[in-house]
């Protein structure tokens, strides 16, 4: 019968999602993509010329162009998720994350600069108005990007790691505190301390003192297991006083054989 209930039942069964390939096969197809790509910008400078007169010179340049932007796009897409892993294993997905979009838009931008140097593309205006604009964001964004460097700094650094529990001490805090991390982004690092979550800005954390700390977290230590009073034995009624044994053998009497027992 149990057997017919539970082979009437539909067990779900884990779905194997696609793998993702192992840290040291992405590391290594960034070294290969980035050699592929070094080679192909040596045949488009070497021997091409997109301005050229010959018909080959145009070839090599286009050729070494094309094989230089695919190589290239391949190394900096395996080189970002490989940082993104690394930084996530230490940091978290916020981290890790952050890593992997920053390290993939400046390794695209270099990219697409020098692939548009090869086809004699000019740049420079392109170059000028792109330090001028950096110059302007820097200025405007300057605690913003305090923050990203110094959280940068922390994750190469590693003066604490996920889940460690710490000890900080900074007047600007308020004093001495303890917690646990449970986040390191490239702006804030997230601490559980006793009166709830902070999140603590990168340069603040790097401009304060950090040691160990307890080695429970604090809501461990706090975890309180609530139970209600103890129950009444059963051999005594709740609110009634215990009768001796005497006068209960009466009453059964008294009840089976219809009369006073003396």
């Amino acid at each position: 019968m149990v057997q017919s209930q539970m082979g009437s039942l539909d067990v779900a069964r884990p779905v194997s999602g696609p793998r993702s390939s192992p840290p040291k096969a992405r590391f290594t197809r960034a070294i290969l993509g980035a050699v592929l790509a070094l080679v192909g910008l040596g045949i488009s400078s070497a021997l091409g010329d997109i301005h050229g007169h010959a018909l080959h010179q145009k070839f090599y340049a286009v050729f070494g162009a094309t094989g230089f932007f695919v190589f290239a796009a391949l190394a900096v897409h395996s080189a970002s998720v490989t940082l993104g892993s690394v930084v996530t294993a230490r940091a978290g997905r916020s981290g890790g994350g952050a890593v992997k979009v920053i390290s993939g838009l400046v390794g695209y931008t270099v990219m697409v600069f020098v692939g548009l140097g090869l086809l004699a593309v000019p740049v420079q205006h392109l170059l000028v108005g792109g330090a001028l604009t950096g110059v302007i964001v820097g200025i405007a964004a300057q605690q913003a990007l305090g923050n990203v460097f110094a959280g940068l700094v922390l994750l190469l650094a590693r003066p604490f790691t996920l889940d460690e529990p710490v000890r900080v001490r900074s007047g600007a805090l308020g004093g001495t505190f303890e917690g646990v991390i449970r986040g390191i982004s490239l702006t804030y690092v997230t601490i559980e301390t006793e009166d709830g979550v902070v999140n603590v800005p990168n340069s603040v954390m790097l401009a304060i003192g950090v040691g160990p700390g307890p080695h429970r977290s604090p809501t461990e230590e706090l975890a309180v297991v609530r139970t209600g009073p103890p129950p009444a034995p059963l051999s005594e009624p709740l609110g009634r006083p215990r009768r001796p044994a005497s006068h209960l053998t009466r009453r059964v009497l008294e009840r089976r054989y219809g009369h006073r027992s003396r």
